[in-house]
């Protein structure tokens, strides 16, 4: 058997990782700056400068259909498979799980009738101690990539355990709850809001 035939998995996945960053075509659509989320100063978030620009919910269609697994493995370094509801469970004893988000982690949406296979996004920011920002892929199920997406903590004990998402099309919080499992990632420094 030559040196060549022999190849990790791991070496693989980054080869097709590699593809798929080269595969993503930056095409992006502004949500309107008016209807923006609030800061914790009660402020618009957009303030019609670059950076709040830069910062404004958008949307990226890459060449090829993309889930929100392939991107969260790309994103994270998280080396799990299977659906995304199957993430919290397949996690357990890899990587570090946490109750509160952080930066970097990978937020697991539950399966629910919505969402059968579940949902992952990864988180980019934090807001305050009941809104993140998460980047995430295929969540309007046509296999684009979510880009500075709120997310708002609407549980009763703001434990994370059930979050409404931004809607980049109506430019307004989503109708509907989801149920989270959790934040899962590796060597990842837990942080609160405005630290």
């Amino acid at each position: 058997m030559t040196p060549r035939a022999i190849r990790s998995p791991l070496s693989a996945l980054a080869s097709a990782l590699a593809l798929s960053t080269m595969l993503l075509l930056p095409v992006k659509a502004q949500a309107e700056e008016s209807a923006m989320p609030t800061t914790d100063a009660g402020q618009a978030a957009a303030t019609g400068d670059e950076a709040a620009d830069a910062s404004a919910p958008s949307v990226e269609w890459p060449l090829k259909r993309l889930y929100c697994v392939q991107y969260a493995r790309l994103r994270s370094g998280l080396a799990i498979f299977g659906d995304a509801k199957l993430w919290w469970s397949r996690a357990k004893n890899l990587y570090d799980e946490f109750a509160q988000p952080a930066v970097d982690a990978v937020m697991v949406f539950a399966g629910s009738k919505r969402i059968r296979k579940g949902h992952v996004a990864v988180v980019t920011d934090i807001v305050s101690p009941r809104e993140i920002i998460v980047d995430h892929a295929n969540w309007q199920n046509h296999g684009e990539i979510d880009h500075n997406m709120p997310v708002l903590d609407v549980s009763d004990k703001n434990d994370w355990s059930q979050v409404r998402v931004w809607d980049v099309n109506s430019s307004r919080w989503g109708a509907h709850v989801y149920r989270i499992s959790g934040f899962i990632g590796r060597g990842i420094a837990v942080a609160s809001a405005g630290s």
